[in-house]
């Protein structure tokens, strides 16, 4: 079984110490290409335009899926390094600080290793969206919706043909969902939002909200943990998580006043 939201928190401020009695808490949360084909040995191993040339030979359904939305195989390899180095890293910063910041007995319950690669690894896929489509600075319109919804799809199928564990595919494919299921790809009534997942989503969301995108002005911590706090409400997120990503946004502004200081 994954989390279960019985009831979102009440509404409020948004404060570090919002109360939660973790006693009430008793529910569980719920192919390989060559080596030599990789010039690293990290997780980077699966970035390269090599490794990703292989993984679309290797697996005839990307093309399926890029014919469906009408768009030819290219590798967008500039904007998947910028991607990398600076939203995917801070995609994983923040999800490795919430989990520090969980109750003990949910810290427990992390899987780690596929946690931090599928942080990393999630947007893998936008390596198939078009630039025009990534850096517009409009909002996009019905059809760029439907192919941009695509990179999470797309990311899992790539990364399917590799020793990557089944964990982290599961991660990739669906960080755009919800304990709601009202995200996307369309999930099956089975699926479970469990605790990694929920950690990698609202990371992700976090990390989009607080930078700067080719359409929009970065919000400050507090104007993103607003936005966020009505996943709450609505029963997408638990409010363990985000108790932990609140902590988590409290100590890294706490740093940075610091510094300026």
């Amino acid at each position: 079984m994954g989390i279960e939201i019985n009831k979102p928190l009440g509404v409020g401020g948004i404060i570090s110490n919002i109360g939660i009695n973790p006693n009430r808490y008793h529910n569980p949360f719920g192919n390989n290409l060559n080596a030599d084909t990789f010039e690293y040995t990290s997780i980077d191993k699966y970035t390269t335009e090599a490794a990703l040339s292989n993984m679309i030979k290797a697996n005839p359904k990307i093309a399926g899926i890029m014919r469906e939305i009408n768009m030819p195989i290219t590798l967008n390899m500039t904007d998947l390094k910028t991607l990398l180095s600076t939203h995917a890293a801070q995609t994983k910063s923040i999800a490795m600080g919430i989990t520090d910041n969980l109750p003990f007995a949910l810290k427990n319950k992390v899987n780690i290793k596929s946690l931090q690669d599928a942080a990393y690894l999630h947007d893998i896929g936008k390596v198939l969206i078009p630039a025009e489509i990534l850096n517009k600075q409009d909002k996009l319109n019905e059809i760029e919706t439907k192919i941009m919804h695509k990179h999470s799809e797309l990311g899992y199928e790539l990364l399917k043909s590799t020793d990557i564990d089944k964990k982290t595919l599961e991660l990739v494919r669906n960080h755009h969902q919800n304990a709601k299921r009202s995200g996307y790809p369309i999930v099956g009534n089975d699926f479970n939002a469990d605790l990694n997942l929920q950690i990698l989503s609202i990371a992700d969301k976090y990390s989009a909200l607080t930078e700067t995108r080719p359409y929009k002005e970065a919000l400050q911590p507090k104007q993103a943990l607003t936005i966020i706090y009505k996943d709450v409400k609505e029963g997408k997120l638990h409010p363990f998580v985000f108790k932990a990503l609140v902590d988590y946004a409290h100590t890294e502004t706490a740093k940075t006043a610091d510094k300026i200081a």
